[in-house]
């Protein structure tokens, strides 16, 4: 009876102390979730077989449709570059400083912080991989921006005229950690590998992943293994190859998801995938802003580069089972790209810096409860310049102001999403009070992002990048793209611009001027070579046979502006498209 009672006393007692000590022992922290954030490039909502495109074939995305929730009514600039600034710092891309894909509007403020840092603060290792677009030149790089790891190429796409050159889709040349390195195998297939291998070196470790690919932007190439099935069903230009590079990448995220499967990385693992803007080639349309008359583009009007649904409403798919963010269930309020920061912090519970100033705002709540309120009312799209950036940025130009289910465009036309998505029908002599509200959310917004539209200059003589190239996608001029492409280039136009540039250190530097990259090994077709830089101007005769003409210059520390000439026989100039700009010893000059 004795030892019966000792061992209920002692069970007893045990039973006590666990109970206290699960009342006052805190629960064990959560490991922190690991985060990919991948984008394709010109891919538009209706470019998925899970969105009803009765053509394109997309398994894995359609699984991952299944597996996720989804954001119906998510939102991003028209095209390339204005997406990149807002989803990498949270900020109105015009706030940034990098609101255009040339012309020297690549590139963000040095004052912006980005996703990277915020992770990287936060102490994750962070890595992106693929397509960059906001600046090929310190201090604009994504190893200036936060990102630890990275494997790019520069310029808006393969190929183009600030990457490397000889670059075309297979076996080529990107850039990693700052040096250039030759890869084997098709562009998509090594930003897939790359990331792959990031994930394993990390594994132990939270980490950010930003997987931006370039397909399917233009031009439209890949082995006709994926495109062979639609030569006959997508007819229009280049809509088999378009279909293919994206039935490819199809095939590279499924490869991603089953690594992290393998590695049991997946339950901790927060997976989004999103797009840069509406469709570069998924139908054939009669300008931007008509309806698909060949194609498939989920019923909306516009393509990338229109204001209208079509342009800038993209897939958003965001899945984490470690809190139950999936099974396929859809929120229809209003979100956008500058939102997927915050969003992506208060998952990971990081604070944002208060200095950070965040124009979106988070949705997480909306993710893990189905009954939280929606996040934000308003939202304004502007695409600053407008398509062929004719003229400077204006107020009320090219703009979209959106609420719920209205879209004021250009502060006139207005449509009701609901009863009209295809945008066919302007509402604004029906509801006069709509388009009044919608236009006062305009002003405020304006007169707050455009002061921060200003030129943003790149590093001359940083030590990170020294020396560096500049190329002629990067003049600065009132409106107009400069040349940005090898065909434009070749034909050697007669036109000429300014780089906004910084001189970090003082002292002298050598400036070779070339009409094709180095590695080209391209003679200069020019007789005479002009520089104007820091108030100086020099001139010089080239020598025939040139491959570059050199001038060494002392040059004072601070801001300026450089711009060169190469003149033919005729005395006609134009730039030199490509110069080296190196940093030779310092100096104590300063302006």
């Amino acid at each position: 009876m004795n030892r019966l009672f000792f061992v209920f006393f002692a069970l007893s007692l045990a039973g006590l102390v666990a109970h206290v000590e699960a009342e006052t022992t805190p629960p064990k922290k959560a490991s922190r979730p690991n985060v990919i954030l991948v984008m394709t490039d010109d891919q538009g909502y209706g470019d998925l077989a899970c969105h009803g495109n009765p053509i394109l074939k997309t398994p894995n995305l359609d699984q991952l449709h299944r597996e996720s929730v989804r954001m119906t009514d998510f939102h991003v600039s028209p095209f390339c570059t204005p997406t990149r600034a807002a989803l990498m710092t949270g900020r109105y891309p015009g706030r940034t400083g990098a609101y255009r894909t040339s012309s020297g509007r690549t590139m963000m403020h040095t004052d912006e912080r980005t996703v990277a840092n915020v992770f990287a603060d936060a102490g994750y290792v962070t890595g992106m991989v693929g397509k960059w677009h906001l600046g090929d030149n310190a201090p604009h790089r994504p190893q200036d921006r936060g990102f630890q790891d990275v494997v790019w190429h520069r310029c808006g796409g393969v190929g183009q005229a600030s990457d490397y050159w000889g670059n075309d889709y297979f076996d080529d040349t990107y850039e990693r950690n700052g040096q250039f390195e030759k890869f084997q195998g098709y562009c998509t297939d090594v930003w897939f590998r790359e990331s792959i291998r990031f994930i394993e070196e990390n594994q132990k470790n939270p980490f950010f992943l930003y997987l931006a690919t370039n397909a399917p932007h233009g031009p439209y190439i890949v082995d006709r293994k994926w495109s062979q099935h639609y030569n006959a069903i997508a007819k229009w230009g280049s809509g088999a190859n378009f279909y293919g590079m994206i039935a490819n990448f199809d095939h590279n995220l499924g490869e991603l998801r089953r690594r992290l499967d393998e590695l049991d990385l997946t339950n901790n693992t927060i997976l989004v995938f999103m797009t840069d803007n509406g469709t570069a080639n998924g139908g054939k349309f009669h300008g931007l802003d008509s309806e698909a008359f060949e194609g498939f583009n989920a019923g909306m009007r516009g393509k990338k580069s229109s204001l209208y649904d079509g342009g800038h409403r993209v897939p958003f798919f965001i899945r984490w089972p470690a809190v139950g963010i999936l099974g396929g269930r859809d929120i229809d309020s209003l979100a956008a790209h500058i939102d997927v920061l915050p969003t992506l912090a208060e998952l990971c519970g990081i604070n944002v810096p208060a200095n950070h100033r965040p124009d979106g705002s988070s949705f997480a709540k909306q993710l893990t409860n189905g009954d939280a309120p929606p996040h934000r009312e308003y939202l304004i799209v502007q695409f600053q310049g407008g398509a062929h950036f004719r003229e400077a940025p204006q107020a009320w130009s090219d703009t979209c102001v959106l609420r719920k289910n209205w879209r004021l465009i250009n502060g006139q036309e207005l449509y009701d999403m609901q009863a009209d998505p295809a945008q066919r029908n302007n509402v604004a002599t029906d509801h006069p009070e709509i388009v009044n509200q919608l236009r006062e959310q305009y002003l405020p917004f304006w007169d707050s992002v455009s002061p921060r539209m200003t030129p943003v200059r790149i590093d001359l003589g940083n030590p990170a990048n020294n020396p560096t190239v500049l190329c002629s996608q990067d003049w600065y001029l009132p409106n107009g793209n400069p040349p940005w492409n090898f065909g434009s280039i070749r034909k050697l136009p007669k036109t000429t611009g300014p780089w906004m540039v910084n001189v970090k250190v003082p002292g002298r530097y050598r400036l070779t001027l070339r009409q094709l990259p180095k590695e080209a090994d391209a003679q200069i077709k020019a007789v005479r070579a002009r520089v104007v830089i820091a108030g100086q101007e020099r001139t010089r005769e080239v020598e025939p046979g040139s491959k570059g003409v050199v001038f060494n210059i002392d040059l004072p520390a601070g801001p300026t502006e450089l711009l060169t000439y190469l003149y033919d026989e005729n005395d006609r100039a134009g730039g030199a498209y490509f110069t080296e700009v190196e940093r030779l010893s310092s100096g104590p000059r300063r302006r």
